[in-house]
């Protein structure tokens, strides 16, 4: 499956020359729900600050024009293979940009999702979110083979190619292009139960997805140009079926359409389109939000009477908008925690450390 930017306001402490009686006895008390309170806001922004403060070194250790010298062959090899599996099945286009998506989402946009099972570590591919879901993985190998065969020797890291993967799927179907930063390095080890805790899920609501995207350094904005993937792609039964049968802001006659099926009970990986053209990048997933016809719970969050219900309406209605906000909330969601430098690898084989 952006935002804008938080002012935090906080009012500055007394001098010692001005502090009140009051204020003097409160320091030597226990501190009260104001004074917690007030510490909790000042944690929070320098959490946030930290995390922005990231996003931001990275961005600038990154660079479109990394392999130019190194490997002028590599992102044209990418390409190449990318539209080949896309042309053989169109759903892998959703597919792919769901791995970087994943991937970013658990400790950076490290290839930590393409690492198998080890003694000293489960693969985050069983995490909930990705058990029997997230798909493509050959897809990657092959871009691998490919990209380590042009340029020689392994020097294109698996994060990378997650990355560039992502931007050409988009583009095969007919979405927006943008320049990729490139330089990131691989992990070497993978984290399930951290896939387990951050990843969002089908069933959150606003807060809970604002909150989620928060932690990651991303905004409102962010929030909804990046759910605007669901312009692409389809999801199993088992994930939208409470919402199908019990939801309340749902249009009826979509309701029936989905449950036709989606049994009460059986069924569960049968799948359905996120919107009716579900291998076209355009904007009629926001449109479907409009008419309360989104297909998950997190979904139709972004348009029930929210703050995200002016950006989903102006994304209905505006393409250029929505493809120039999805271009920069993409460039953002991949300067997420990046190793860079020295730090990690570059993989010979996506599935393991060297």
């Amino acid at each position: 499956m952006q935002f804008s930017g938080y002012k935090y306001r906080h009012p500055p402490p007394p001098t010692v020359a001005t502090k009140p009686q009051s204020y003097r006895k409160l320091s030597k008390s226990k501190p009260t729900a104001r004074v917690l309170l007030l510490m909790a806001s000042r944690t929070n922004f320098l959490v946030h600050a930290f995390l922005w403060l990231c996003l931001a070194a990275t961005a600038l250790s990154l660079s479109p024009r990394f392999y130019d010298k190194v490997c002028p062959q590599a992102l044209p090899a990418i390409k190449k293979v990318v539209e080949a599996a896309v042309h053989r099945e169109r759903r892998m286009g959703a597919s792919l940009l769901r791995l970087h998506f994943h991937d970013c989402f658990v400790n950076g946009c490290d290839g930590s999702l393409l690492l198998d099972s080890t003694p000293a570590f489960e693969t985050e591919k069983n995490a909930r979110g990705n058990l029997n879901s997230v798909r493509g993985f050959e897809v990657i190998d092959q871009i691998k083979a490919e990209v380590d065969r042009v340029c020689g020797r392994p020097v294109v890291s698996c994060a990378d190619i997650l990355a560039v993967a992502a931007r050409d799927s988009v583009v095969a179907l007919g979405g927006p292009t943008w320049k990729v930063r490139l330089g990131r390095r691989d992990s070497t080890t993978a984290s399930r139960a951290l896939a387990d805790s951050v990843l969002p899920s089908a069933s959150m609501d606003l807060p809970a997805l604002i909150d989620n995207f928060k932690n990651q350094g991303l905004n409102q904005r962010d929030l909804v140009a990046l759910s605007g993937g669901h312009t692409l792609g389809v999801s199993q039964c088992f994930i939208f079926r409470n919402r199908i049968y019990n939801a309340t802001n749902i249009d009826p006659a979509f309701a029936k359409e989905r449950r036709a099926t989606c049994p009460r009970t059986g069924g569960n990986t049968n799948l359905a389109p996120f919107d009716p053209t579900p291998a076209k990048f355009d904007t009629t997933y926001f449109k479907n939000l409009v008419k309360q016809r989104g297909l998950l719970t997190s979904d139709q969050a972004l348009f029930n009477g929210g703050s995200t219900d002016k950006l989903v309406k102006i994304y209905s209605s505006n393409p250029d908008a929505f493809w120039d906000d999805f271009a920069k909330s993409m460039i953002k969601m991949g300067n997420i925690k990046s190793l860079t430098g020295n730090q990690g690898q570059i993989r010979v084989n996506c599935r393991r450390a060297n």
